[in-house]
């Protein structure tokens, strides 16, 4: 049997009867649009169904739009890998009681960057930096690599662009379509031994397969920075990224019908070297988020299960 079948069949219960006594009702989860957003969604949504017996609706999302939603509309349930330094409105929400940080997803932080290869930077050292940078942008190809739509890196990285004037010092700023596209082009240039500039995140597969170096953008600012998240604010600066914070989210609704759930949510995370080490064999592999998920609950029973209340690990014990 393949492990996208299996993964099929055990969502959709075939493999394994949900607990008789199971309570949980219908939870929906957000499904960010990347690769470790969509298999860690994949992970909560299996054992959210076939450990708590919950019918799960997973809804596809991004950053914007998924604080957007809970904003106003008070769901998904569930957020997995919610990067809130992109998405301001959380704090507002959480003060005001309306959603809760149950987990970091990655224990070690989340990390953003304007990078470029190393081989630019052993060429043409000033690379290392966006003042040299906007002084030879020839040395990365002129050409900015952006964030997709919908992605709250992609009004930073606006911002940012706006305030250095990427255009006016000849660097053309290409919006990406989607992630697949903008991880595509640095794989092809660094494979190619081509300049490159663009945003990328860790932890995430292809900052484990290439040297990138992390372009100095000057110091952190917070007031800078919380402008440049602000689509309203006219007042763009230039500021470093801060450290990340990635938090698994959920409404405080879902904690109070659902506290089993709840629970769950507070112990998923994973280390950076967890979650490359995992997109790493996704992107080797060129498997489907599917097959990913599946590959990670083969290899990490340890782990998943340790997660889980006592009725939950008797409902999956053996199941692979």
């Amino acid at each position: 049997m393949s492990k996208r079948s299996l993964y099929a069949l055990a969502l959709t219960g075939a493999m394994l009867p949900m607990a008789a006594n199971a309570e949980c009702g219908e939870v929906s989860v957000g499904e960010m649009n990347w690769t470790s957003g969509g298999i860690i969604t994949g992970i909560t949504a299996f054992l959210l169904e076939q450990g708590y017996g919950c019918d799960v609706t997973v809804v596809p999302s991004a950053t914007t739009t998924a604080i957007t939603s809970l904003a106003e509309n008070n769901e998904p349930d569930i957020v997995p890998e919610l990067w809130v330094n992109s998405a301001p409105v959380y704090f507002q929400l959480a003060e005001e009681g309306k959603v809760i940080k149950a987990s970091d997803t990655f224990s070690d932080g989340g990390t953003e960057h304007w990078l470029v290869p190393d081989y630019v930077v052993e060429e043409y050292p000033e690379a290392a930096t966006i003042e040299g940078i906007l002084n030879n942008p020839e040395a990365v190809g002129g050409m900015f690599h952006n964030c997709p739509d919908g992605w709250g890196c992609r009004i930073v990285s606006d911002s940012l662009a706006e305030a250095l004037d990427l255009e006016g010092n000849g660097i053309e700023v290409f919006n990406h379509g989607s992630g697949e596209t903008l991880a595509g082009a640095m794989a092809s240039a660094y494979e190619n031994g081509e300049p490159y500039f663009g945003y990328y995140w860790g932890p995430t597969a292809p900052l484990g397969k290439y040297d990138m170096v992390s372009v100095d953008l000057g110091p952190y600012k917070e007031e800078i920075h919380s402008c440049n998240q602000d689509t309203d604010c006219n007042e763009v600066g230039v500021s470093g990224f801060p450290s990340a914070d990635v938090f698994n989210v959920v409404t405080a609704d879902l904690a109070e019908r659902e506290p089993e759930a709840f629970e769950l949510m507070e112990n998923i995370t994973f280390t950076n070297d967890e979650m490359n080490s995992l997109l790493a064999w996704h992107s080797d592999n060129q498997a489907s988020i599917d097959e990913a998920v599946v590959y990670y609950l083969q290899n990490n029973q340890d782990q998943w299960m340790s997660w889980l209340s006592d009725d939950a690990r008797a409902n999956l014990e053996g199941m692979f």
